[in-house]
C-alpha cells in the first residue's frame, strides 16, 4: 500500500473483544486474566464425536487422498462412530485400558484418526510417536524411551513394512502390532479385521466411565532439553481448551441451517504435537467441521501437495509455520487461480513456532486485499505440550508478534527475570505433572502452583493490557556479550532471518561472553539448488556466490541496527543440515537454538578464531 492510502477494512472475526484484568503484586509480579468465562465445551472428545455422528451423520467427517488414485476419500461422522466402535471392543479384547495406551508410530492419517478416538473412547491412552523416531533416526533412541515410558498394549502402523525395523527395535513381542498393511507377517492384525469387530455394551460401559480426569493421550514433548517427555493429557485439559475458545466466540457453532458455512480445515500438523492434534483436529470435532488430510509438508519438495490441496478445499482456516506461508505468498503471487482458491471462504489465517514477519505480513495483507478487497485477520495461538493452549490473538491485530491473551479460564503469572517478564501459567488445561517424574514435576512448577514454561513476554503497552502480549524470547536462549550487554535471542533470530529471507531457512545466535554476536544459517534447499543450476553444477562455486549475497544482506540488517545486541558481525553458512536424532530440530521444523550451540562448539570457536576461518564472514 502506498504510504498515506487508507487500508481496507478486516473480513470479519466473530471473536470477542479484548477484556483483561491486571493484578501487581509484590516483587513486581504481574497476575494477567481474561474477564470472559469459559463457554460451552464437550464431556469428552469420544462424547462430542458420537454427538456429531448423532446430529449429522452423513456429514463429511476426514478427507484423505488416495495415494494410488489422487482421488479424495471421505470418512462421514456416522461411519467415523461406527469404526471407532468395532475398533474400541477389538482394543478391549486385546488388552488395551487405562494402564494398557495404545502406541501410533505412522502419520495423519484417516485410520489414525480413527485409532486414536476409539482408544480414548474405552478410556486407553493414544499415544501418537513422531514419525522421524522410526523412519529417520539411525539409532531408535527416542522411540525406544517413548515405548519405555508408556508401556503400550497396542502398536498401529499404518503400512508395516516401513515401520518394520523401528518395531523390531522395540522387542515388542508383548504387545499386540496392526497395520492396514500387515505386509505378511502373521503376528501383525489386520486394520480392517479390527474394525469388523462387533460392539458389545463394553465399549458404552468405558465410556460411561470417562470424566476429566481420564488420559486421553501421552504427548511428548519435543525432547529439546533431553528426551521427549510424557505429557499425560486428560480428557478435562483438552475439553478445557476448547471452551476457552468458546467464551471468545461470537458466532453460532455449528451453522446447519447454511451448508456452505460448515468450516473446511486443511491441515498437516502432526498429531503428537497440540497444535495439530488438540487444537486443530479436536477442533474440527466440536465445530462439525470437515477436516482435510494435507499430504504436503513446509519443505520444497513436498510443499506443491499442499498447493494442490488448497485448490481442492479452499479452506475456512489455514494455519502453519511462518516458513510454509511465505512458500505459499510466492506461489499465489505467480498463480492468481491459486489466489481465489485459497480466499474464497477464508476467515483467518494462523500461523505458530516462530514469530511471522513484516515483509511477509504485507505481503499476505496485499494478496488478501487483490482476492477480497480486504485484510484478512493473521491469528495465532501460544502453548506448550504441557499447558495445551495458553493465549490466542482474538482481535484484528494490526501488527505482527503478538500472542495474544489468555484463553477464558487461564491466568498468567509474569515474573520479572533480569530484565524480562517469564511467563508462567495456571488453568483447567495445565499438566498436573509428567508421567513417574516426581522430580522433574517439582522443577517446573512453582511455590503457587504456576507452570513455568521458561519463555519471557512483553506487553505492546503496559498502561493498556487489552493491547496484548508479545513474546520476547526463551529466558536461557538470552545471554550477555562480555560487555555485559543482553542479546535477545528470540527477538533477534526470526529479525533476522526475514531481513535474509529467502536465501536462508534458520539461523542460530552465538556470542555468550564474546565481544560480538555472531550468526550460523541454513540456506535454502530450494535456493540453494537453484544457484547451482545457475553455476553449471558447480557446487562450490553456488556456494560462493550464495554467500555473497547472503553477506549483502546481513550488512543491510546491520546497517539498521543501531546498538551491539543487534548487530551480527561474523557469519558462517552451515553445509550439515540440522538433525533429528541430536534433537537440534523438530518434526515441525523448529530449530533449537541452544542445542545447536552446544552440539556445534567447534563450529562456534571456528567463528571466532583471529584469523578468520576459512568460510568464516565478516560483516
Amino acid at each position: 500500500m502506498a504510504e498515506g492510502q487508507t487500508l481496507p477494512p478486516f473480513r470479519l472475526l466473530p471473536m470477542k473483544a479484548p477484556d483483561i484484568q491486571m493484578t501487581r503484586a509484590e516483587g513486581g509480579v504481574i497476575y494477567v486474566t481474561p474477564r470472559q468465562a469459559p463457554g460451552d465445551r464437550p464431556r469428552t472428545i469420544p462424547h462430542c464425536l458420537d454427538e456429531r455422528a448423532a446430529e449429522h451423520p452423513d456429514r463429511p467427517f476426514l478427507r484423505e487422498k488416495d495415494p494410488a488414485t489422487g482421488e479424495w476419500q471421505t470418512l462421514t461422522y456416522g461411519e467415523a462412530k461406527s469404526i471407532t466402535d468395532g475398533l474400541a471392543q477389538a482394543f478391549l479384547d486385546m488388552g488395551a485400558g487405562p494402564d494398557a495406551p495404545v502406541m501410533i508410530l505412522s502419520g495423519n492419517s484417516t485410520r489414525a484418526a480413527m485409532v486414536i478416538l476409539a482408544a480414548q473412547k474405552i478410556g486407553a491412552p493414544a499415544a501418537p510417536i513422531s514419525v522421524p523416531y522410526s523412519l529417520m533416526s539411525t539409532d531408535h533412541e527416542k522411540l525406544k524411551h517413548c515405548f519405555g515410558a508408556v508401556k503400550p498394549a497396542i502398536i498401529f502402523a499404518e503400512q508395516y513394512e516401513p515401520f518394520r525395523k523401528a518395531i523390531s527395535a522395540l522387542n515388542a513381542g508383548a504387545c499386540h502390532i496392526f497395520s492396514a498393511d500387515p505386509a505378511g507377517e502373521n503376528s501383525v492384525r489386520h486394520y480392517d479385521d479390527l474394525v469388523a469387530t462387533e460392539p458389545t455394551d463394553a465399549v458404552a460401559s468405558a465410556m460411561a466411565r470417562l470424566d476429566d480426569a481420564s488420559i486421553a493421550k501421552y504427548l511428548f514433548t519435543s525432547g529439546s532439553t533431553g528426551l521427549p517427555k510424557p505429557v499425560p493429557t486428560t480428557q478435562g485439559a483438552m475439553c478445557a481448551m476448547i471452551g476457552g475458545q468458546e467464551g471468545l466466540r461470537d458466532d453460532a457453532r455449528d451453522p446447519e441451517y447454511n451448508p456452505d458455512l460448515i468450516p473446511n480445515v486443511l491441515d498437516w500438523l502432526p498429531w503428537n504435537h497440540i497444535s495439530g492434534s488438540n487444537v486443530n483436529f479436536n477442533g474440527a470435532i466440536w465445530n462439525g467441521a470437515t477436516f482435510w488430510i494435507d499430504d504436503g509438508k513446509p519443505t520444497p519438495a513436498l510443499f506443491q501437495r499442499t498447493i494442490d490441496n488448497i485448490r481442492d478445499c479452499s479452506p475456512s482456516s489455514f494455519g502453519t509455520a511462518p516458513i510454509a506461508l511465505a512458500m505459499l505468498a510466492d506461489a499465489m503471487e505467480a498463480d492468481d487461480a491459486l489466489l481465489a482458491a485459497f480466499f474464497k471462504n477464508m476467515r483467518s489465517i494462523g500461523y505458530g513456532g516462530a514469530t511471522l514477519s513484516d515483509d511477509l505480513y504485507d505481503r499476505l495483507q496485499a494478496l488478501a486485499i487483490k482476492a477480497t478487497g480486504r485484510r484478512i485477520p493473521i491469528i495465532t495461538m501460544y502453548g506448550a505440550t504441557e499447558t495445551q493452549g495458553i493465549t490466542v490473538v482474538h482481535w484484528e491485530a494490526e501488527r505482527v508478534g503478538l500472542i495474544g491473551l489468555p484463553l477464558p479460564g487461564m491466568t498468567l503469572k509474569l515474573v520479572p527475570n533480569g530484565a524480562k517478564l517469564e511467563v508462567r501459567v495456571k488453568g483447567p488445561s495445565v499438566m498436573s505433572g509428567y508421567l513417574d517424574s516426581p522430580k522433574k514435576n517439582a522443577e517446573v512448577f512453582d511455590e503457587e502452583g504456576y507452570y513455568c514454561l521458561g519463555d519471557a513476554v512483553t506487553f505492546v503497552d503496559e498502561d493498556h493490557p487489552e493491547k496484548g502480549l508479545v513474546f520476547d524470547g526463551r529466558v536461557g536462549e538470552d545471554f550477555k556479550l562480555s560487555s555485559g550487554t543482553w542479546v535477545s535471542v528470540g527477538t533477534l533470530r526470526p529479525d533476522f532471518v526475514a531481513a535474509c529471507s529467502p536465501l536462508i531457512f534458520d539461523a542460530v545466535i552465538a556470542g555468550q561472553d564474546k565481544d560480538y554476536a555472531a550468526v550460523m544459517v541454513w540456506p535454502s534447499q530450494a535456493v540453494m539448488e537453484q544457484y547451482v543450476k545457475v553455476a553449471g553444477g558447480d557446487r562450490e562455486r553456488a556456494l560462493k556466490t550464495f554467500t555473497d549475497e547472503l553477506a549483502h544482506k546481513a550488512k543491510a540488517f546491520n546497517a539498521g541496527e543501531p546498538g551491539s545486541s543487534r548487530r551480527l558481525k561474523r557469519l558462517l553458512v552451515l553445509t550439515e543440515p540440522p538433525s533429528i536424532d541430536a534433537g537440534e530440530i523438530t518434526d515441525k521444523g523448529y530449530v533449537n537454538q541452544r542445542l545447536v550451540i552446544d552440539r556445534r562448539a567447534d563450529l562456534v570457536s571456528r567463528i571466532y578464531s583471529d584469523p578468520l576461518a576459512d568460510g568464516v564472514v565478516q560483516l
